[in-house]
């Protein structure tokens, strides 16, 4: 018996296509001005900032699209590294309070935050949404709402060292408002409600069933805590001590109204009182030289980070 075999199939032909199809070249055009507009319309303020610190005339107001100022010179950058201000401060003393604000600021906001974030992420207690709810209601108030609480609460504190070994001779006895521990413990409670949030809204994206494992293996709810969801959550770690950072290193109410000693003051309140009654009174060369060493060091910092910072804001983000 002859065996009948089936023919072939015929081969057919897929189209593979790469993403979308390019756009005409009318539209490129189109969509290219557009990002140079944005681009100018961003990048012109900054410039034009970096010309007022290179004027040695100090002007009041721009005389015209010069970029580049006749007789520009870095005196001003000099003068302000110097001395700022009228007060007996430096620019390293101020600077160095910033950063001290900043830093302690957003590493307190981590600590809690993150331990306050995993509780409401991975326990079933009694009010849970309704205290969810009230960090987000505060996290809705500006900072500047908390202001007169926080001033008479912090008034009525005094921290005394007094006969402590070491710490009795550095710090001594103090009012908690009139110091940066306070001005730091008013920017953690402002910062607070959204480390928790956000750490909160990553902290779900993380399977349960890894410290299901961990828990099959031995290891406790701390364990499994520090070693497997702490560095896992690394990337909104690192977005909210940024966040954080900029946050105490910009701060301005907090400092001005509670410290009163120089030695205590920041780079933002250096640069509020740089600015006049007048405009023309108003050294506005030096003015715009402070502003840029002020605003450099977070800019640097974003520029290389602003992958992580962008896609750790988006995890974050998933759930809530």
């Amino acid at each position: 018996m002859a065996s009948v075999t089936a023919p072939a199939p015929a081969a057919v032909k897929v189209k593979k296509t790469h993403g979308r199809d390019k756009p005409s070249l009318g539209r490129q055009l189109i969509l290219q001005a557009i990002c140079l507009l944005i681009l100018f319309t961003v990048m012109f303020p900054v410039l034009w900032i970096f010309s007022m610190a290179l004027d040695p005339r100090n002007l009041s107001r721009p005389d015209g699209l010069n970029l580049i100022p006749p007789g520009a010179s870095l005196d001003s950058f000099i003068k302000v590294i110097q001395k700022p201000t009228s007060n007996p401060v430096d620019f390293i003393t101020l600077a160095f309070n910033s950063f001290k604000i900043a830093s302690l600021t957003s590493l307190f906001s981590i600590l809690i935050g993150v331990s306050a974030a995993y509780a409401f992420s991975r326990f079933n207690f009694r009010f849970r949404s309704v205290l969810m709810i009230a960090i987000l209601g505060v996290l809705m108030l500006p900072a500047v709402a908390t202001l007169a609480p926080l001033f008479v609460f912090l008034n009525r504190i005094t921290v005394d060292f007094t006969g402590v070994p070491i710490l009795g001779d550095l710090l001594g006895n103090f009012n908690l408002r009139n110091s940066q521990l306070g001005v730091m413990l008013a920017i953690t409670s402002g910062l607070l409600p959204f480390s928790i949030w956000n750490l909160k809204g990553y902290l779900d994206t993380i399977p349960k069933e890894l410290e299901e494992a961990a828990s099959v293996d031995g290891a406790g709810r701390n364990q499994t805590f520090v070693k497997i969801i702490l560095p896992l959550a690394t990337p909104a770690l690192a977005v909210t001590a940024f966040l954080g950072f900029i946050g105490g290193w910009t701060e301005f109410y907090f400092s001005w109204m509670f410290l009163t000693k120089p030695s205590d003051f920041t780079l933002a309140m250096a640069l509020y009182s740089m600015v006049g009654q007048y405009a023309r009174t108003t050294p506005w060369s030096l003015f715009a030289a402070f502003s840029i060493l002020v605003a450099l060091p977070p800019a640097i910092v974003y520029f290389f980070a602003q992958k992580y910072i962008v896609s750790g804001l988006a995890i974050g983000g998933v759930k809530g």
